[in-house]
C-alpha cells in the first residue's frame, strides 16, 4: 500500500510527487503519456515558479537543457509601450519558457530521484472507495492489463477533465463562461524577449523557447473560435499584422518550423479542493485563461502549498482534515485576485487601463512592479500604493 498515489505527472503531480517522497512518504506516480511528450502550454514559468525550481534542486537542469534565458519584459498597446521586468522573488529575477517535452522529465525525474515510483503510460480509469473516502485508484498498465494500487491519499493531478474530480464529484465552487481561443506555433529566426501587445479584440504573445525557437501565441474572443478554427493560419498571421507590425515584419525575414496548436477550451473556475481520501491539484483544482501564462507557476505554487500543509500529518486523520483544509484557504487567498486579474486580461480591453499605463512610462520603479502584479511577485495592493496615487495625479 502507497500513502500516496498522484495522478498526472506534469507541472502540478510531479513537483508534488517529489515533494511527498522526500519528506518520507511511499509515493506512487502515474501519467497516461509517455515522455518526453508535448502539451499544449504557454510555457512561460514566472519568478515565483523559477525560485521553486532553484529551491527544489532543478533549475540548473532547466538552463542546462538549453532553454534561453529571459530578462525583460514589454507591453505595448495603442499609444503606450512599457519596458521592464518582474522584481525577483528570493533573489531570481531570470525567467525561462522551456518547451514542455523538456521540462516535464526534468520535474518527473526529481520525483523518482526524491523516491517515488513513476509508472508511465498508465491510464487510470476509476477510484477506490470504503463508503464514501477515496481508497485507491484502477488503472490500465502499458501492457493493458487492469491493476489497482491502495493508497492513504490520492491526489488528482489530471488537468482540466480531472478523472478524480468527476469521480469523487468535486463541484466547480467558482465558475466563470470561456473568454479567449488561442493558437501558437515556433517560430526560428525571430529574436525576442517577453513581448506583449494588445489592441482591442487581439493580444500577441511570445517568449523565446529551447532550440533558439520563439513561441509566438495569438489569442482571439471566445466568440471567434469557430470562425478561426477554419483558417487558423491566416487568421493568427493577421492578428499579428494589425496588433504587432514590427513583430510581423520579423516574422517575415524567419520561418515557422513547426504546426499550429490551438485550443478554445480554456475554461475558469475554483473546483472543491479535498475530500475524504482525495485532493485536487493544479488545472484539476483552478483554471484559468492562459493568457496570463500563469498555468505552471501556480501548479508549483500549489505543490509546495499542499505538500507543506500535510508534512508529518497524513495518517492522523483530524490533522490531516485540518491540513486541506489549510491548503484550500491557500488557493483562495493565493489565487483570487490573479484569477480576476487574468479575467480582465482577457476581456481583451486594453483601452480600461490604457490611460493608467501610459502615465506608468517613464516611471521604472512602477513598471516593473506593474509586470510584478502578473507575475506574482508583487501583490496588487502593494502596486496601488502611495507612489502609484502620486503619478496619477501628477500626470
Amino acid at each position: 500500500m502507497y500513502d500516496v498515489v498522484v495522478i498526472g505527472a506534469r507541472c502540478a503531480g510531479s513537483p508534488a510527487a517529489m515533494l511527498f517522497a522526500r519528506q518520507g512518504y511511499r509515493v506512487l506516480l502515474l501519467e497516461k503519456a509517455r515522455f518526453p511528450q508535448d502539451t499544449l502550454s504557454s510555457h512561460y514559468i514566472h519568478q515565483p515558479g523559477v525560485a521553486l525550481l532553484n529551491l527544489w534542486g532543478l533549475l540548473d537542469e532547466i538552463r542546462d537543457a538549453g532553454c534561453q534565458p529571459i530578462d525583460h519584459q514589454s507591453y505595448e498597446a495603442p499609444g503606450v509601450r512599457l519596458d521592464g521586468f518582474s522584481l525577483p522573488v528570493d533573489g531570481h529575477r531570470t525567467t525561462y519558457a522551456p518547451r514542455r517535452f523538456v521540462l516535464d522529465p526534468i520535474l518527473a525525474r526529481g520525483a523518482v530521484a526524491a523516491g517515488a515510483d513513476f509508472r508511465e503510460s498508465c491510464m487510470v480509469h476509476d477510484l477506490l472507495f470504503e463508503g464514501d473516502r477515496v481508497v485507491g485508484v484502477r488503472y490500465t498498465t502499458p501492457g493493458g492489463a487492469e491493476a489497482t494500487e491502495r493508497a492513504r491519499l490520492v491526489v488528482g493531478a489530471d488537468g482540466m477533465r480531472s478523472l478524480v474530480a468527476r469521480k469523487a464529484g468535486a463541484p466547480k465552487v467558482i465558475e466563470h463562461p470561456r473568454m479567449t481561443c488561442t493558437y501558437y506555433s515556433y517560430w526560428a529566426g525571430v529574436p525576442a524577449h517577453f513581448e506583449l501587445y494588445e489592441r482591442p479584440g487581439r493580444w500577441i504573445a511570445l517568449a523565446p523557447t529551447n532550440n533558439d525557437l520563439t513561441l509566438i501565441m495569438a489569442y482571439f474572443p471566445q466568440s471567434e473560435f469557430a470562425n478561426v478554427r477554419t483558417a487558423v493560419e491566416p487568421a493568427y498571421l493577421e492578428a499579428v499584422r494589425t496588433t504587432a507590425p514590427e513583430l510581423h515584419e520579423r516574422m517575415s525575414e524567419g520561418q515557422r518550423v513547426e504546426q499550429m496548436y490551438g485550443t478554445g477550451h480554456q475554461e475558469n473556475y475554483f473546483r472543491k479542493a479535498y475530500g475524504p481520501g482525495w485532493v485536487l491539484l493544479g488545472d484539476a483544482v483552478h483554471h484559468k485563461d492562459s493568457i496570463t501564462a500563469r498555468g505552471i507557476t501556480d501548479a508549483f505554487i500549489q505543490a509546495q502549498s499542499l505538500t507543506r500543509h500535510i508534512g508529518k500529518r497524513l495518517h492522523d486523520d483530524k490533522a490531516l482534515e485540518a491540513a486541506l483544509r489549510r491548503y484550500e484557504r491557500d488557493l483562495d487567498d493565493t489565487f483570487s485576485t490573479l484569477y480576476q486579474g487574468a479575467l480582465n486580461v482577457a476581456e481583451l480591453k486594453p483601452e480600461r487601463q490604457a490611460e493608467m499605463l501610459r502615465k506608468l512610462a517613464g516611471h521604472q520603479e512602477l513598471t516593473d512592479r506593474f509586470f510584478s502584479t502578473v507575475s506574482g511577485a508583487c501583490s496588487f495592493d502593494d502596486f496601488y500604493n502611495d507612489d502609484l496615487l502620486t503619478v496619477l495625479d501628477q500626470s
